[in-house]
């Protein structure tokens, strides 16, 4: 049976055993094909193959759950559920990177976060227990990088309390996440793989949890691996299947890369593994930028420390690593303990400079909040893309990190403009001792740096000061907006419409140079790179609400929405959050003003529209 005829589990429980390693061998030659011409995670989907095909023959999806943690790791499971349509895979429209709910009735959980899966299992195997269901499994695929995450932990913990549930955690042990899976338990899944030391003179520690244990099996022994998962199921209790695999298997390319074995790429030539194109070299990005300049800061600052969880290459954190073996953390894929962590050596002297996808701070909220805001910890947070991310989808953009902290006393956040402003706010929160600090920047290339006209007592810069004078409208952008309020205030001038724009730089909490210019102008608006409702623009209206200003405030920003895929430019198009939305907004508001009709503060989105 060829692949293309396989668009369901069924099908594969058809095909003789004799098959398997040729129909193995054409899913990774469709998977380098495919995801070659649209980017998207390559490496650790060529080391589930084998895997894949073994539990969908052992299990009979969607009747038994199958849940992925990461879930990038299901290209091979989206592959054999009948979505072979991968042109537009993480595009507009396209099959997502990730398990997706509204594509299959195989994909349970949208996991794209790591380190849930567990309890997942954990929650739907109880259901069925209470409800008398006893005649379905749950089938946890979880890598050992997952696994360094404290929610695993919690949920092993609680799986074996209740028994007579066919829980089965397929232990994907590749030694990895993106970087090397770190730590006291990487140390002992390779004993266990080794058959050495500890794990091999006594009960291992998922024995220890009271759960069964079966392994280590060969990954890419589909023979082996259908038996042993066959027999977990039999057991009819939670059980840890340990299955060794090897990332990037098959793919020389992917083989010969020590540092993440392809773990995402972009579009890229097939044959050679090399990033599609001329091969110029590409404009700097915002995380080139600060992996420069934390580097230099430490170089002349020994009190600096920096920590990352499993993301050094994708934060910009390799170089420092390299020259600061010693005052570099990797601590998994574990953002809370992170935070805290910092927390404490913030309170022993020493200055930690955490630096974490902003999607992933949400998963910190309470350390940051109660460890670190707390106690007054010098900890410098780095948000690495922030606001719209683009093809990773509604679980990756960088959307909400404004509206969290905007919450917690005494955080200080900035939102460089471009790279001058990234090096300059990067040393000012270095330079902060009693207090956390942020940096929130995005994804992609940096552009050009964005000259100001004034520089305000406070650090807020003038990006462009209305002709005479007039105090019609006040444009502040915040960070990434900066380029887009400029067109826009250029082409309300052209209008007629007195416009100043003004970058706060440091945007939470909001400086008073800030609420002194609002408070002249008729019209604030803010333009920012987050939730509506959040950030910056509710700081200006708890500020101006103490006040006697009879200023109108409106914000444009994205809409309190799940977004979806899609490259940068569309996200933020559809959502409204371009110049040209800007100036409409501005028109139809400025339209109300002067016609003397009530004011009332809005906030507006291609969601809903500008006032009428």
């Amino acid at each position: 049976m060829k692949l293309q005829q396989i668009s369901s589990p069924d099908h594969l429980r058809c095909i003789p055993s004799t098959d398997l390693p040729e129909l193995a061998h054409s899913i990774r030659e469709f998977l380098v094909s495919n995801v070659s011409l649209t980017g998207g995670h390559l490496g650790s989907n060529l080391g589930v193959v084998e895997l894949t095909l073994a539990i969908h023959r052992v299990f009979e999806s969607p009747r038994d759950a199958v849940v992925f943690d990461v879930g990038h790791q299901s290209y091979v499971h989206k592959i054999l559920t009948g979505r072979q349509e991968f042109s537009q895979l993480r595009a507009r429209g396209g099959l997502s990177g990730y398990p997706s709910r509204s594509e299959s009735e195989h994909d349970v959980v949208e996991n794209s976060h790591a380190s849930s899966s567990l309890a997942w299992a954990d929650g739907i195997s109880r259901a069925w227990h209470i409800q008398g269901v006893a005649d379905r499994s749950v089938v946890v695929v979880v890598g050992d990088g997952a696994l360094t995450g404290g929610m695993s932990w919690e949920a092993l913990n609680n799986l074996s309390e209740v028994q007579g549930r066919s829980v089965v955690v397929v232990l994907n042990d590749n030694g990895r996440s993106y970087d090397l899976t770190v730590g006291g338990l990487s140390q002992h899944l390779a004993e266990l793989r080794a058959g050495t030391g500890r794990g091999a003179q006594q009960k291992g520690i998922f024995e220890l949890l009271g759960l069964d244990y079966l392994g280590p099996i060969d990954g890419h022994d589909t023979a082996a691996l259908e038996q042993t998962l066959a027999e977990a199921k039999s057991i009819g209790r939670p059980v840890v299947v340990h299955v060794v695999t090897e990332k990037g298997r098959g793919y020389a390319p992917a083989l010969a890369d020590a540092a993440d074995r392809f773990h995402a790429v972009g579009v890229m030539d097939p044959d050679t593994g090399k990033p599609a194109g001329t091969g110029a070299q590409s404009e700097p990005t915002w995380t080139d930028i600060f992996a420069e300049e934390i580097t230099l800061a430490a170089r002349r600052r020994p009190d600096i420390v920096a920590i990352t969880a499993a993301m050094s290459g994708p934060t910009g954190l390799t170089g420092f690593a390299q020259a600061f073996p010693e005052r570099f953390i990797d601590v998994g894929i574990a953002e809370q303990h992170a935070l805290t962590m910092a927390a404490g050596m913030a309170g022993s002297g020493l200055h930690p400079v955490v630096a974490i996808y902003s999607t992933f701070l949400n998963r910190a909220y309470d350390q940051l909040l109660m460890d670190i805001a707390l106690h007054q910890a010098a900890v410098t947070l780095v948000l690495d893309r922030s606001g719209v991310t683009g093809p990773d989808g509604a679980s990756h953009h960088g959307m909400w990190d404004l509206a969290l902290m905007q919450t917690v006393p005494g955080l200080r956040v900035a939102a460089p403009r471009d790279a001058a402003t990234l090096r300059e706010e990067l040393l000012e929160a270095l330079a902060v001792h009693d207090a956390p600090t942020a940096l929130r920047y995005g994804k992609g290339a940096v552009g050009p740096d964005i000259e100001r006209v004034r520089r305000l007592p406070d650090g807020s810069d003038v990006l462009l000061e209305a002709a005479d004078g007039a105090a019609d409208v006040l444009v502040v952008a915040v960070g990434s907006t900066c380029r887009m309020a400029l067109h826009a205030g250029s082409s309300l001038r052209g209008q007629g419409i007195g416009c100043t724009v003004i970058d706060p730089r440091w945007v939470l909490p909001v400086g008073p140079s800030l609420v002194a210019l609002s408070s002249k102008h008729r019209l604030v608006v803010v333009v920012e790179e987050g939730i509506e409702g959040g950030g910056i623009e509710a700081g200006i209206r708890q500020q101006l609400a103490g006040t006697r200003s009879s200023t109108s405030l409106m914000t444009i920003a994205l809409p309190k929405q799940f977004l979806p895929q899609g490259t940068r430019t569309e996200v933020l198009e559809n959502a409204g959050l371009t110049a040209e939305a800007v100036v409409a907004g501005v028109i139809a508001r400025w339209r109300i003003l002067e016609e003397k009709a009530p004011v009332e503060s809005t906030t507006t989105s291609r969601k809903e529209g500008p006032p009428e």
